[in-house]
């Protein structure tokens, strides 16, 4: 009898444990995959949690969290780490995801190794190396050493050919992103968001996130244009989780702290961040994942920043580039609030980064293309 396929997948930061999810999901439920996880820990309350969510025990623990942490400091003990770990498991295939240091860290591992490297949500791009830093830097080097490449939209596969990467090694999927989202809307144990219960349903939500270290030194821009936002006369509500980064939260309480309209709340966890998204009437954000899961449930998104590595949802219509500046951010979304038209082409568009299948895709293709070792 042929051996399982050995697969391993490896992430330990909050995007990349709720987009493998669907993934560790898909394989488990596979008989003729035998299925590995791996954990870095890199973030570790926000892993655990998510791990807890989605019911994911793991087989190894990197652990490598400390205090103030540099990239350098968690790149070199990932990849010391990763040696051990890789040399007991022996998998036929190591699973990463996206742009996250412990992704090219333990892809980079797994080089060495000689194990097969799939990357999970390959191909994303911007123009810049440094925007958004690490990440654009991580999700490059990561394709260089990746032998799998599941890109989420064709978008993404024609980076990856104009990277001169091998197309039969290239698999569109669409994002598992989506399918963790879906997944998780539908459930119905979802604990409430935090103050909620003060939210007027009569009146619009905005819900925000902004963290993106390309915005620290425009936080207070931003701010300001919040400020503007919760006086225009359609009397929006402004739900705001404030990343604890003291270059966000200290600018927001002081702008934002007592402007009647505005709850700012502690950082949410998945769960409940799904669960304001669908109560949310737009999304003004500069993260990536929102960008794909609030069009999902047909919110409109207003990107603030000045590129984004997910240019169909802006060709598919389901987002807009808004940048910093807060003349600009204001005009759109009053926009959104006061057109219907303008809002009903956002929140009706397709959304391009999938259907909810691309964890079973990514299964599918290396049952028939992966090889044992």
């Amino acid at each position: 009898m042929k051996r399982k396929l050995r697969v391993m997948s490896v992430f330990g930061t909050r995007p990349d444990t709720i987009k493998m999810a669907p993934v560790v999901h898909a394989l488990q439920r596979e008989s003729q995959i035998d299925a590995l996880v791996c954990v870095s820990a890199q973030h570790r309350q926000m892993l655990d949690d998510l791990l807890q969510l989605f019911a994911i025990e793991p087989n190894y623990d990197l652990d490598v969290m400390t205090e103030h942490q540099t990239l350098t400091q968690i790149t070199v003990r990932i990849l010391e780490r990763m040696e051990s770990v890789l040399a007991e498991a022996q998998p036929d295939v190591v699973l990463v995801h996206g742009d996250t240091t412990t992704s090219t860290s333990s892809a980079l591992a797994a080089f060495y190794a000689h194990v097969p490297v799939g990357h999970v949500e390959a191909g994303l791009r911007t123009d810049d190396p440094w925007l958004p830093f690490p990440e654009e830097m991580n999700r490059r080097l990561t394709g260089r050493i990746a032998s799998y490449h599941f890109a989420p939209t064709q978008a993404s596969r024609e980076h990856l050919l104009r990277e001169h990467v091998p197309p039969n090694s290239i698999v569109v999927t669409g994002n598992t992103v989506i399918d963790a989202f879906l997944e998780t809307a539908k459930r119905d144990d979802l604990p409430p968001p935090p103050r909620v219960d003060e939210l007027d349903a009569r009146r619009p939500l905005i819900v925000v996130t902004a963290h993106r270290r390309e915005n620290h030194e425009r936080m207070r821009d931003i701010a300001s244009a919040l400020v503007r936002i919760a006086a225009l006369p359609m009397r929006p509500q402004i739900y705001w989780p404030v990343h604890p980064s003291p270059q966000v939260r200290p600018i927001a309480r002081e702008l934002l702290g007592d402007v009647p309209g505005v709850l700012l709340v502690d950082p949410l966890d998945y769960a409940q961040m799904v669960g304001v998204i669908q109560r949310a009437t737009l999304v003004l954000t500069d993260s990536g994942g929102l960008q794909e899961e609030a069009p999902c449930l047909g919110k409109p998104v207003l990107v603030m920043r000045d590129q984004t590595e997910r240019p169909e949802g802006l060709e598919a219509g389901t987002l807009e580039l808004v940048g910093s500046d807060p003349d600009v951010i204001v005009e759109r979304t009053a926009r959104l609030l006061s057109d219907s038209t303008a809002y009903a082409a956002m929140a009706q568009a397709k959304n391009p980064y999938g259907d909810g299948q691309a964890a079973q895709r990514i299964v599918a293709w290396l049952l028939a293309h992966a090889t044992r070792r």
